[in-house]
């Protein structure tokens, strides 16, 4: 049983080496120059009544670094929106996938309490192979925010029906 479970370890570590050594170098996904148009909904005012996604104008500065505008309104009773931005640092590169840190802020207003919110964490967004301009983006870690009128510290964990679907131009 032991020579068994040795032989079966030394063949998937020799076709390890063997895919290791086929398979093609990654690069990232090279959105600099590109405008996205999307929609995210990280912000706290999702969650509260009248909740609303905003919608996402990201930029590729360069191949590292991207920037994004969000907006989000709803004229109900009571109001409810959103106006910040946030930022992107590239971390790793995979064939259709961009792992991020990301930064952000915004001025948040929702069942009848208004305030700011600042948000970090980490991200990725991903392409599916020849849908090339289309990215979903999933998003986790933190928030700190004062739209109670206390400040509330919160963890985040977003899926990318919520985190972001942008299309490139």
């Amino acid at each position: 049983m032991m020579l068994r479970r040795t032989r079966l370890a030394a063949l998937s570590l020799g076709i390890l080496f063997v895919l290791c050594g086929i398979a093609e170098n990654a690069s990232a996904k090279d959105l600099q120059g590109r405008l996205g148009l999307g929609y995210n909904a990280q912000f706290s005012n999702t969650q509260a009544t009248n909740g609303v996604p905003a919608l996402s104008l990201k930029y590729g500065a360069t191949k590292d670094l991207a920037l994004e505008a969000v907006i989000g309104v709803a004229t109900t009773s009571p109001g409810n929106s959103v106006f910040g931005a946030k930022i992107f640092k590239n971390l790793f590169y995979e064939t259709n996938l961009n792992f991020y840190f990301l930064a952000g802020g915004g001025l948040v207003a929702a069942s009848g309490n208004s305030g700011a919110e600042f948000i970090g964490g980490f991200g990725a967004e991903f392409f599916i192979p020849g849908i090339e301009s289309l990215g979903f983006s999933t998003e986790f870690g933190g928030s700190f925010s004062n739209l109670t009128g206390t400040f509330i510290l919160r963890t985040m964990g977003i899926s990318f029906i919520n985190a972001g679907i942008r299309f490139y131009f």
